[in-house]
């Protein structure tokens, strides 16, 4: 298709932030429903690439291939494989319910002079358009610049538009100066592959074409110095790290999704999160396939490391918003890991993992955020015998902490299982610790749900209304999601799966062959 869609995938959410900002500041009921309709936009672009998308097709689909600075050898490159699109389409589906669910989180702050809900649905559209860009890149200056970018209207809207105004801007520093720091780290490895790729014989000048680098990685013509490509894959690795976050890099999660909003909080744990993740996929094993591989052991270490912690921390939250964030670090965990086993199973579940996490992350938040809304406090305390004064929102609270815990049937356990079995078969070890979070996130979920939602009503609950029908709309399509992945994943993983084994090929990684235990012949 020669029509630019990527192009228009990503313009649409900008363009509508740019002119949502200068709207008249008498027109904030006109700007929440403009906003939606902008997402809405995405939505649809989104879903005409998914049906054109042929997952037996080239590697990168819809290309769009123009000069930007040719003397620093870089392209405006777009183009879309089936990794990027499961990503692209979570994020289209999520932004119109994250809209939707902060109908009421602009409330004036006097130094935005009356325009907070222009600002706020302007920089949710805003974040939206980078983290899209940034997954149709194939350009590494292009997709450095947004994933830089994209930090700006984060930081504005958890620092903005929090609940405590100075907790918030603490986090909003934190997360801010955590995020910007792995960046410069990452700037001097892009800068470094600029400079590698200008004295190769492989190049005749310095380039930024992620294909062309990556061709000549898997063919061997970029003849490198191990020393300097195992700097460079750490300094990728380091600002993706931060991102995602791996552990021990995950201080500024907990704070930031605590103090920010809970869409705010959902945008970034389960869209601008997943970001580091798919670097980790596309740039640091593609890029560097040896140091990928040489540095696995430690790599995997520190994900098992943050599956189990995140799980035991917990269980020993009082907060319940903390206690989700602390759970996302967990399953983060799980998606690292399926990544750097390099194993088709393993591969294919961590990407549908970033899917599935998005999905029940958003709808667990959004529904613990709707019941502290009502009765003003985040302690787990607070709350007890909700299920009896509002059945639904309890109902509904349970389906997605059961998603969570990635229970059968449900759209995370099937991307967790196949984690699960890809790290079995190339390391048996790592894969039994792990899957002591499956036991972990019992606990913490189902004992979050006895004390908060059973019992007899505690006081100040007994007026906690039920999901109004705006809430509703928001919960019942993530709810949907959630059934329908969980028991026919095949559509999404039709999509995933071709674009894994072009990652296994190109990095020169194949399964282990299954192991059959020798014993006498009877």
């Amino acid at each position: 298709m020669s029509f630019p869609w990527l192009t228009v995938l990503w313009a649409i959410p900008l363009v509508g932030a740019a002119i949502i900002v200068v709207m008249p500041a008498t027109a904030r009921g006109f700007v929440k429903y403009a906003g939606i309709a902008v997402s809405l936009g995405v939505l649809a672009v989104a879903v005409v690439l998914a049906v054109h998308f042929d997952p037996a097709g080239a590697q990168y689909q819809f290309v769009e291939d123009h000069p930007w600075i040719p003397s620093f050898g870089t392209g405006y490159i777009l183009g879309l494989d089936g990794i990027a699109l499961a990503l692209v389409v979570l994020t289209a589906v999520l932004v119109p319910v994250l809209l939707l669910a902060g109908w009421n989180d602009a409330a004036d702050v006097s130094a935005l002079s009356g325009r907070s809900t222009h600002i706020y649905v302007a920089l949710t559209l805003a974040v939206e358009g980078m983290v899209l860009i940034s997954l149709v890149a194939l350009d590494v200056l292009l997709f450095y610049v947004f994933f830089e970018a994209m930090l700006i209207p984060m930081y504005f809207l958890i620092g903005g538009f929090g609940g405590s105004r100075g907790e918030s801007s603490r986090a909003a520093v934190k997360f801010l100066l955590y995020n910007l720091f792995g960046g410069l780290v990452m700037l001097a490895a892009v800068v470094g592959l600029y400079v590698v790729t200008a004295g190769s014989d492989a190049f005749a000048a310095g380039t930024f074409d992620f294909r062309a680098i990556v061709s000549a990685v898997s063919s061997g013509e970029l003849d490198v110095s191990p020393a300097i490509l195992n700097a460079l894959f750490l300094g990728f690795m380091f600002a993706f790290a931060i991102k995602a976050p791996l552990w021990p890099f995950h201080r500024w999660l907990p704070d930031a999704a605590v103090e920010s909003t809970p869409a705010t909080a959902v945008l970034m744990m389960a869209v601008v999160d997943k970001v580091g993740t798919f670097g980790m996929l596309r740039y640091c094993l593609q890029l560097f396939p040896e140091p990928s591989t040489l540095f696995r052991p430690f790599i995997i270490t520190l994900a098992v490391i943050g599956i189990v912690y995140g799980a035991i921390v917990a269980i020993g939250q009082t907060d319940v918003m903390r206690l989700i964030a602390y759970t996302s670090i967990s399953h983060f965990g799980f998606i690292i890991l399926g990544i750097f086993v390099m194993t088709s199973q393993g591969q294919s579940g961590s990407t549908l993992y970033m899917v599935n996490h998005g999905i029940s992350t958003a709808a667990l938040f959004l529904l613990a955020g709707f019941l502290v809304s009502r009765r003003g406090s985040r302690l787990i305390a607070a709350y007890g015998g909700v299920q009896k004064v509002a059945p639904v929102l309890a109902g509904t609270f349970l389906v997605a902490g059961l998603a969570t815990l990635s229970l059968p049937g449900l759209a995370p356990f099937i991307s967790e299982f196949l984690v699960l079995i890809g790290t079995f078969t190339r390391y048996p070890v790592f894969a039994v610790v792990a899957s002591t979070a499956l036991v972990l996130s019992a606990i913490y979920i189902l004992w979050l749900y006895q004390r908060m939602m059973t019992g007899p009503v505690k006081e100040g609950n007994g007026e906690v209304r039920d999901l109004l029908p705006r809430e509703i709309a928001v919960v019942a399509p993530l709810i949907a999601l959630l059934l329908v992945l969980g028991v026919y994943p095949k559509p999404a993983l039709d999509i995933i799966n071709p674009a894994v084994n072009h990652t296994l090929t190109t990095i020169n990684q194949q399964d282990p062959a299954p192991r059959v235990a020798e014993g006498p012949v009877r």
